[in-house]
């Protein structure tokens, strides 16, 4: 008899236990299986590949193209670095960032279908972060060495100590490390907004900015004159170059970008983002293409390639002057 209060106590225990651990599983099953659920490096897109595949198609012109043309930039810049320019440093590193995002191509499409592995991904999501801020902001830099030099020549005679370019470089790569960072973790709410606001902000700086050069340097030309001075019409080219490149790159996504509400999730981070990223990536192939092309010789290549390359530009701007002459 002293022992049936024991036996009682232990077996409404029990049952509460029971009740208690019927209930659990249903309000934690989300949970166990979000835990459970094997890693996938499409990252939840597992059903919505073919933007995925656009873009790595896109940026396998970064390794076959990029990845030499950055290279060939970072060699010139060393070979002309006992007269430089005041933009060099920021085109050296745009270049490098850009030929190191363009090795982890390879190794992303690997990871897809390969590998699988989560320390790959988290390094591919890092080079993502890199190429998402120092690309924009490093163009932003030599928008604001070009237009201070154009608009304000004195305040720029003043500044063309390297160590001005020297802080802003620190300040990009800090910024940049910190945001790639934080794109590895994950988990951030609202995290993509970041870059959408980084991304219209520095858009609208460099269109206002570059817009405002042109103007400056069509203004400049002297009375009665239709020719520039050869330095100014070389920076006109040069700021020219970039406002294309800002246009082709960074329009489909400040155009795509700030309507995220207006997709689902689902859509926007398997279809929207990778089309929007795409237009991004491939500038990695573009700023080098286009800083070479600016260049009156290109060290490092045979002068019989360098002429055949000018030979083939003389004879179309030949064929076509005959065509402006009958239209005019």
């Amino acid at each position: 008899m002293g022992t049936e209060p024991g036996i009682l106590q232990f077996e409404t225990s029990s049952l509460n236990m029971t009740s208690i651990s019927t209930q659990l599983p249903l309000n934690i099953t989300a949970d166990i299986n979000a835990t459970v659920k094997t890693f996938s490096a499409f990252d939840r897109c597992e059903r919505y590949v073919e933007a995925i595949l656009f873009d790595l198609g896109v940026q396998s012109i970064n390794v076959i193209v990029g990845i030499p043309a950055n290279l060939l930039v970072i060699a010139i810049l060393i070979h002309n670095r006992k007269d430089p320019s005041t933009s060099d440093i920021f085109f050296g590193c745009l270049a490098f960032m850009d030929a190191y995002f363009g090795t982890m191509t390879p190794l992303q499409l690997l990871n897809l279908y390969v590998w699988d592995s989560k320390e790959v991904w988290s390094a591919v999501q890092f080079s993502f972060g890199v190429k998402d801020t120092s690309s924009p902001l490093f163009l932003s830099c030599i928008c604001l060495d070009r237009f201070v030099a154009v608009l304000f020549p004195i305040a720029f005679g003043r500044m063309k100590h390297i160590k001005y370019r020297l802080g802003l470089t620190v300040l990009v790569l800090c910024l940049t490390f910190a945001y790639s960072a934080a794109k590895v973790v994950g988990g951030l709410p609202n995290f993509e907004r970041v870059f959408t606001g980084e991304i219209l902000a520095t858009f609208s700086w460099m269109v206002i900015c570059n817009a405002s050069i042109l103007w400056a340097l069509k203004k400049s030309r002297g009375n009665g004159k239709d020719e520039m001075h050869p330095m100014k019409k070389k920076a006109f080219k040069m700021v020219l170059s970039i406002l294309c490149i800002i246009v082709f790159n960074y329009l489909p996504p400040v155009a795509l970008f700030p309507f995220q509400d207006h997709y689902t999730p689902d859509v926007f981070r398997c279809y929207v983002q990778p089309v929007g990223y795409a237009f991004l990536n491939i500038s990695s192939t573009i700023q080098p293409l286009i800083y070479l092309t600016r260049l009156e010789k290109v060290p490092f290549l045979p002068d019989a390639c360098v002429k055949k390359c000018s030979s083939c530009l003389t004879a179309k701007h030949r064929k076509s002057t005959p065509e402006q002459k009958q239209s005019a």
